[in-house]
Formats: C-alpha cells, structure tokens, sequence
C-alpha cells in the first residue's frame, strides 16, 4: 500500500502545495489527506500535526520550540535517563545555551518510576521529556501517569514516540509528541511533530511559511504520503502482529538463557515492545558476534560498548546498570516467518562459543586459596578486563578479593554488572594514576 501511494503520488504530488494553480491544488489535497490520516493514528487534531525530514528533526524542533515558548516559567529540562540520544542531544544543547537538565534514572528493566519522576520537576521546570518506549531494550515507560503528574505540575510532556507509534496511539495528556516513519515501515526522511493545542511554542531559526512554520522547507509530499498509508496499514493488522511477534521474542527470551551460558537477557519481559528483544553475552567481543551473525544472515544490531563504532559504554545499558558486553538487539521486522526465528536460535550458541574459544573466556572451577589477588588490565579494551576478573576470581577462596586495575572506560560498567549476574560482591572502585581505575569484587560463592 505505501508503495503504491508513493509511485502514485509522484505523478501527482510534485507541484508546490503552497502554490494556487492546478497542479498545487493537488499537491495541497494529497498533503492535507496525510496529515489527517496520520492525526488520527497518533490520536490528535490534523491542525496539530506537522511533518518533518526526520524524526530527529521532529525531536530538536519540538523540544527547542517548547523550551523556547515557556521561558518565562524556567530554564530546566527534565529527561530520563534512557532517553534517544536525539533527545539527550537538544537537552546538551539547552545545557550548553545556559538551561538545566535534571536527569531520572532507571531501575535494571529500564523503566523510570512515575513518582520518581513526578519528584524530579520543580517550580521552573519548562519541559519534561519521556519516551513512549525504550529503544535499545523495549520496556514500555509509564507515560501516561507521567503525563497526568506533569499536567497536575503545570509542565508540558514531549514525548519520543518514534518506537511505539507502530502499535498505537501513546494514552494521557502529553502535551508533544514525536515519531519517525522508518520505524513503522515507512520511507526514510520523514517525521512527524505534534504540538496540542494550548501549548506555548516558539519555533526557532529563521521563520518559514511551510508546516505552521514548525519544520521549514519544501514539504517532499511522495513520501509523506507513504508515511502516512504504511501507518495506516500497519495499525490495521498491529493487534494480531503484536500477538504473533510477542510469541516470537518471549520465545527468544526463553530460549537464549538455555542455549548460551552466561548470558542476560535485559528490558522488561513483560511490559515491553512485541518485536524487540536484547541480550548481553559474557566474554565475548559485540563486534564479532554481530559480524558473525551477519554472516549468518541475520542482521542485528547492539547497545554494546564493545564495537569499533562505539567508543562510550551504552547510555541505556549503563543507565540500567546491566552487562553491556556482547549485546545483542533482535528488532523482529513485520511477517517475520517463526522458522527464521528457530533458525536464529540454532546458529546463536555456536557463534557466541566461537568467539568465546577465540578470547579465551574463563571455565567456572572450584574455589581457590588466595585471599587476595590483583589483575593489571591496563590497555585491555572489553571484553577482555572482565574475562581477567573471571579467571582470577577461580584462584581465591570464598570470602577473598580480586583487584582489577583497568583504564578500559567499559569496566566502570561491565564489572558491577558482571558481579550482579556471577552473584559475587562489588566492593567499590578507586581512582588511580594515569587514568586507571581500581575495582574492588569479593567473592561470594
């Protein structure tokens, strides 16, 4: 359907829908008859919607014009932690012109707590930013009771809608909200950007007629109108898909933890997207893992610190406080068969035991009898401090400590984390010289 909207409209749609002749009449119906299919998926006022060139756009756009419409009442911003690096991108940006961000962490699902959230506003506080639904791990926020707090406060609530539009309509009193076609289906280079009527809103840059004067530029109306079919039809088969799909990855999170050791399947497992599933495997390099999925013909991708275009720890897995190395993020695409998901599921174990063979990843052995141990992983890059502290955790008795120096900016986040999932005790770390850090684990069993 979106194809064919596409093609047809390329014949039709290409005139100026600001222009008066035939041609721009008829750009100007196809563009006001997208928008209004797409107001009513999202659930708002067409007059409320506009389109942009990206969802990222619709982010910056959105979150800037708010902070710029409610300067008066304040400078501070408040954002999840977990939050697209779109948003925490503009939050950098209104840092840097002057502006606070407040910051609400996550519990090990991910998810921020409503009245840890409702607790972080204050009196100046101009915007409130939450996500509908995590992008790396899938866990649903509570949107809507943290609409309803931020209503009782007074404060706007934009929302980053762009995973969960597929699904449906984001419930409570949001008061902006943002998505991205590509992430339904349709084409890429198209967003969209509600602002609810009441609202305080002050575009910025430099005023353009076009979209209420909320996303400047020729509006490229052949894919607007695209985006605005592939929404419709995927919503009209979202019910039975997101049953078919949920299936699928429980499926995947059942499984995994059976077929590959040491592994932990993160987001929550229940309140959660139907079509995303991540899991971190142990002592194993990201970057090879994906590769040699890719090879397999899967194609995934990874939250993971340990890649070569990822030189930060993940902000949402270091945010939730769970292992980062070897993450694996399965987006299950719309028709998936259930035979290529079994397929997936044989091929996994033994690309994970491949890699692992390859770094040398530790064998679980009975205790040890040093009550003290140190490990200098100094120029070790993950996965390969934890796999240190693995090995050498082997060597002292219960009740004895290993000592990892590392440099690795990983391990700050990998090791506690690895100590949660092995059941041993983190003891703290300790600044060192020349950039190293000291991590203290006691070991417990």
């Amino acid at each position: 359907m979106a194809r064919q909207a596409l093609l047809a409209s390329l014949d039709e749609g290409w005139a100026d829908p600001a222009r008066l002749y035939r041609e721009g009449r008829r750009a100007r119906l196809l563009l006001d008859a997208a928008r209004e299919a797409a107001a009513e998926a999202v659930g708002c006022r067409p007059d409320e919607l506009v389109f942009t060139p990206s969802g990222t756009r619709a982010v910056h756009e959105g979150v800037a014009g708010a902070l710029a419409g409610r300067r008066r009442a304040g400078r501070r911003l408040t954002v999840s932690a977990v939050e697209h690096s779109a948003v925490l991108h503009s939050a950098a940006a209104h840092q840097g012109a002057g502006g606070v961000v407040d910051e609400v962490g996550v519990d090990r699902t991910g998810a921020v707590a409503a009245a840890g959230f409702a607790a972080a506003l204050r009196p100046d506080t101009a915007l409130a930013a939450l996500q509908s639904a995590n992008h790396e791990v899938g866990t649903v926020q509570p949107v809507e009771e943290v609409a309803e707090a931020c209503r009782a406060a007074g404060v706007p609530l934009f929302v980053d809608a762009a995973q969960s539009l597929a699904w449906g309509p984001v419930p409570g009193p949001w008061s902006l909200l943002a998505g991205s076609a590509h992430k339904w289906g349709g084409p890429a280079g198209v967003g969209l950007l509600v602002v609810r009527k009441g609202v305080r809103f002050a575009p910025q840059g430099p005023a353009d007629e076009r979209e209420s004067g909320r996303a400047a530029g020729f509006e490229n109306i052949p894919a607007i109108v695209a985006a605005a079919a592939s929404l419709r039809a995927v919503r009209a088969e979202a019910a039975a898909e997101a049953a078919r799909l949920r299936e699928l990855t429980a499926r995947i999170r059942a499984r995994v933890p059976e077929l590959v050791p040491d592994v932990e399947v993160v987001g929550d497992p229940e309140n959660r997207l139907p079509h995303l599933v991540t899991f971190s495997c142990l002592y194993v390099d990201g970057e090879t893992v994906l590769h040699e999925l890719d090879r397999a013909g899967f194609s995934v991708s990874s939250g993971s610190s340990c890649t070569s275009s990822t030189l930060t720890p993940s902000h949402v897995l270091r945010a939730m406080g769970v292992v980062s190395e070897g993450n694996v993020r399965v987006s299950l695409p719309l028709g998936v068969a259930a035979a290529e998901v079994d397929r997936f599921l044989e091929v996994l174990p033994g690309v994970v035991r491949g890699v692992r063979e390859t770094l040398g990843a530790p064998v679980a052995g009975p205790a040890g009898s040093a009550e003290a141990v140190t490990v200098d992983a100094l120029g070790m890059t993950c996965p390969q401090p934890v796999i240190e502290l693995a090995r050498a955790m082997s060597s002292v008795q219960i009740g004895g400590t290993v000592t990892v120096i590392a440099d690795d900016e990983v391990a700050a986040v990998d090791i506690p984390a690895w100590c949660f999932t092995q059941g041993h005790a983190y003891e703290g770390s300790a600044p060192g010289r020349d950039g190293a850090t000291s991590y203290v684990v006691r070991r417990a069993k």
